[in-house]
């Protein structure tokens, strides 16, 4: 069941939400970065109900997060790959994996990422494009947008000192 959709709002993250914030969604995306494709796949994996995975998986075809691919035509069977769309959640994937791997993992991380060039272990490190610095929390403020809209004004940003 469909909780309220966040669709009105004018914010990014909840229009995220929007998409992939059921219970379920990320998990059947982590598996498809991990190469589940098969519906029968992700059911034994997740041990997720036919019916919800069969709504689950039509929700992020239907926003454009994964393709369905026929494999067989009696009966007609599908591969779920992730799209251009669904590839884009790699670090938010990465950053949940990483938040996870720091707070609810107390005997140490259940995977590691690692770097198939270098060997090492790889971060969800966030750094700015035009300079290179590293961000951290606090390290930005947040402005007007283009898509900002005067009759839904973003939600107060506390100011911190350095921001005059």
């Amino acid at each position: 069941m469909r909780s309220k959709s966040f669709a009105g709002m004018n914010c990014s993250v909840a229009q995220t939400l929007d998409v992939v914030g059921e219970r379920w969604s990320m998990l059947i995306i982590r598996d498809a970065f991990l190469g589940v494709m098969r519906f029968d796949d992700f059911q034994a994996r997740l041990e997720i109900s036919r019916n919800t995975l069969a709504d689950r998986l039509a929700e992020l075809v239907d926003r454009g997060v994964l393709e369905r691919h026929p494999y067989q035509d009696h009966p007609v069977r599908y591969d779920y790959v992730l799209t251009e769309k669904g590839r884009d959640l790699w670090p938010v994937m990465t950053a949940l994996r990483q938040w996870g791997d720091k707070w609810e993992a107390p005997e140490g991380p259940p995977v590691l990422a690692v770097h198939r060039s270098c060997g090492h272990a790889l971060g969800a490190g966030m750094f700015c494009e035009h300079c290179g610095e590293r961000l951290e929390y606090g390290s930005q403020r947040i402005v007007p947008g283009p898509g900002a809209r005067p009759d839904r004004p973003p939600a107060p940003v506390p100011v911190h000192a350095e921001d005059g």
